[in-house]
């Protein structure tokens, strides 16, 4: 059995798409594309596809990953465009590699967030962001289905700053960028969170919705704060394995041997 994990994005219009219905799509695609699926057993077989860490719905994103199971080897690369030609514009596959290392999930440890604040002015959006920043403790309130429940946001966020400048916007109109790098606890901070904490410390309210986009999501290096891309360890394996038969064919003949 082979497994393959595919990074995919939710752009556009379909950044309103919800998990259940990407699931929906996806799995139509993966009967449109003839992918060798493995599947369940029991009364009610599914195909084997592992989901990892999906955004919120209303949020697009650039670094979504899921695993799939096949029953014989394809090509990751022809597999990647048949799956990105079976879905809908938006919702793009743009890499694939063979899973020759365990633990995806765990390397999914941060994401890397962009924040568009149309309405705000960014000198307003630096000044929340110090106050946030300096903030110990940033409590903000969710509605769960067990009720209101307040949590700290503050730990959770490795890094929150202004991002780009007026050059950046296609408009007069005021506009703030927001980079947020936040790691992934329990229980979750997401991108909501974060803007109803700037509310809390800094007054700040953004006229309309933000828009929201993960960037990247990964493991997050804590000395540098970055996050790094959770399908290298694949890479570097499949690397590795096609350069040791190289070299051992490369390798000088011991003297004397026949």
């Amino acid at each position: 059995m082979q497994r393959i994990r595919l990074r995919y994005t939710k752009r556009g219009r379909l950044r309103f798409t919800s998990h259940r219905d990407f699931q929906r799509a996806f799995e139509r695609a993966l009967r449109r594309a003839e992918v060798p699926m493995a599947y369940s057993a029991g009364f009610t077989p599914h195909p084997k596809v592992s989901y990892a860490n999906a955004a919120p719905t209303g949020t697009g994103s650039e670094a979504e990953y899921l695993e799939i199971a096949l029953t014989r080897a394809c090509d990751p690369e022809t597999l990647r465009v048949l799956l990105d030609e079976s879905l809908p514009a938006g919702l793009d596959v743009i890499d694939a590699v063979e899973a020759r290392t365990s633990g995806l999930a765990d390397r999914l440890t941060a994401s890397v967030w962009e924040l568009r604040l149309d309405g705000v002015d960014p000198a307003d959006a630096e000044r929340a962001v110090a106050a946030f920043a300096g903030a110990g403790t940033v409590e903000v309130q969710r509605m769960t289905k067990n009720g209101v429940r307040t949590f700290d946001a503050r730990p959770a966020v490795v890094s929150l700053d202004t991002h780009g400048s007026p050059a950046d916007r296609p408009t007069d109109h005021p506009c703030a960028i927001l980079r947020l790098v936040v790691r992934h606890v329990t229980p979750a901070v997401r991108p909501d969170d974060v803007l109803s904490g700037l509310r809390a410390v800094a007054d700040l309210a953004p006229p309309v919705p933000a828009a929201v986009t993960r960037l990247a999501q990964g493991l997050l290096d804590e000395e540098t704060g970055t996050v790094t891309d959770p399908l290298a360890p694949d890479r570097e394996a499949a690397q590795a394995l096609t350069a040791a038969p190289a070299a051992a064919a490369t390798a000088p003949t011991p003297e004397g041997s026949a």
